[in-house]
């Protein structure tokens, strides 16, 4: 049986990102993105989901700034960015985490080209970014379901009244 693969071994720079998933490669590489700020349930799930539905799943997380510009509050994120980072990459679904600090990862993505780009189910294929550009290159978009119930505002929002649901 092989060892676990160390958190810090996952994550890795942009450039070794495309180095190890990118180019001619066996196996279907998945890629998603997000803040993951409050690791959950939900993010467990859709992350399994993810990698799923191919042999290897590429996680890009937004930076601190990157996340501040996407208006989710003063408070964001609660976690810094390679704190993010390493809880995803501890993840035995996750095998590259990835920091990026543009609006969104398109760039990455374009470069990467991966044969799946996933989403979660607040999002349609028209909504996402790098969507085009995969599908261009052969690739696919899958769009997950989120978890009912489960998200990092809803965790906060109970936290803030003290834990009480409803």
């Amino acid at each position: 049986m092989k060892p676990p693969v160390h958190p810090s071994d996952k994550i890795l720079s942009r450039d070794q990102v495309l180095h190890r998933f990118g180019g001619a490669r066996c196996g279907r590489v998945v890629f998603t993105n997000g803040v993951f700020d409050l690791l959950h349930r939900g993010h467990v799930e859709y992350l399994c989901a993810a990698r799923a539905l191919g042999d290897a799943l590429v996680v890009a997380v937004n930076t601190d700034a990157s996340t501040r510009r996407l208006g989710k509050g003063s408070d964001r994120p609660v976690n810094g960015e390679a704190d993010r980072a390493y809880v995803l990459a501890g993840l035995a679904c996750v095998d590259g985490v990835t920091l990026f600090d543009e609006d969104t990862p398109r760039d990455l993505i374009a470069a990467l080209l991966p044969d799946v780009l996933v989403k979660g189910g607040d999002y349609t294929v028209d909504t996402v970014a790098g969507a085009r550009e995969v599908m261009a290159a052969g690739g696919r978009v899958e769009i997950i379901p989120l978890t009912p119930g489960r998200s990092t505002t809803s965790i906060l929002e109970r936290a803030r009244r003290g834990g009480e649901d409803g």
